[in-house]
């Protein structure tokens, strides 16, 4: 079956029946994105050297909380539009 074949069949598909597969479609890439963010963030995965630096930088005391950040958006943006 081609792609154009599944389009066409899932366009032929009852609203309802639309939303049920477009609910299990995300769920399966949700399962996959999952996954691959485990794996990136487990010992030795490529999410660990940002991990590392985070937690380097929070115990160096280089970081700001996050209301913090707003904050000092929302002062910048008001600045800016001066």
């Amino acid at each position: 079956m081609t792609i154009e074949a599944i389009k066409s069949a899932i366009a032929a598909l009852p609203l309802e029946e639309r939303h049920s597969l477009a609910s299990w479609l995300n769920e399966l890439e949700y399962d996959d994105w999952d996954k691959q963010m485990v794996q990136d963030f487990s010992p030795g995965g490529r999410g660990m050297t940002l991990a590392d630096k985070v937690k380097r930088e929070i115990a160096e005391g280089k970081t700001i909380s996050l209301l913090e950040g707003c904050d000092l958006a929302k002062t910048s943006r008001r600045q800016s539009h001066q």
